[in-house]
């Protein structure tokens, strides 16, 4: 393939150009399996090529912690030389869950049989609106009290890094619940018509519901938001499943 703006020769499909310093596609679908990653490259509604990328997964820790995460590295990098605007994931939770973490792109969860339709079908609509504001400036509320300690932070620092994530407002702790969990668990729930969502942490029998305001104008987009939070704290290990 060459660049679309001054047709110097790129390695690979959708390459940035480092002649011109011009972007070649604006977009990247990740079609993500434990041991093999499906990338394609957009431009607009066209498809300009595929990429595959595998491994050879690993059994027992730490052999499989380094695998996944030098699988992870590999696709990663593969997208970085893209440059894209957006990059569309669906597939393995921990593969991506590492992804998300060596990269810095607006990530948009995908549904459907066929990503790459799926995310040709949606570029005709508005994404949802993407929040720079740092977490730590997006919770507040009456209440600073969360359950769960260190580990309870940790997750609403999560949820609040979340690039559809405008506000956090923690709500009231409830003890009187009954639960045999002995580690925090934490998951959204059904979005509203005004596409915001209610966090709620589990901590033994302790409960907090959360209010997330979210960027979604409405209830389908706020399930995309709500889908991919559920998928992002189930990857960090806080689920529910």
């Amino acid at each position: 393939m060459r660049c679309r703006h001054c047709h110097s020769a790129l390695e690979k499909p959708g390459d940035y150009c480092l002649v011109c310093r011009s972007a070649n596609a604006d977009g990247v679908v990740c079609e993500i399996g434990r041991d093999r990653v499906e990338l394609t490259m957009l431009d607009g509604e066209e498809p300009l090529g595929r990429t595959t990328i595998t491994t050879v997964p690993e059994s027992g820790d730490p052999a499989k912690v380094v695998e996944r995460r030098n699988f992870a590295g590999r696709v990663a990098d593969e997208i970085q030389r893209k440059r894209p605007e957006a990059v569309y994931v669906t597939g393995d939770r921990e593969v991506l869950s590492e992804i998300r973490r060596q990269l810095h792109y607006d990530f948009y969860r995908v549904d459907g049989e066929d990503p790459v339709e799926r995310v040709i079908e949606r570029r005709g609509e508005p994404e949802i609106t993407v929040v720079e504001t740092p977490p730590e400036e997006r919770i507040g509320g009456s209440h600073s009290t969360l359950i769960g300690g260190r580990t309870g932070r940790k997750v609403i620092h999560l949820v609040a890094g979340h690039p559809h994530v405008k506000k956090v407002i923690p709500g009231p702790i409830d003890a009187g619940g009954s639960g045999s969990q002995s580690s925090l668990r934490a998951k959204a729930t059904r979005a509203g018509e005004n596409g915001n969502v209610r966090l709620l942490l589990r901590d033994g029998s302790s409960v907090q519901e959360n209010r997330i305001v979210t960027t979604a104008p409405d209830r389908e987009t706020g399930e995309r938001v709500r889908d991919d939070l559920n998928e992002l704290l189930e990857g960090e290990g806080y689920g529910v499943g």
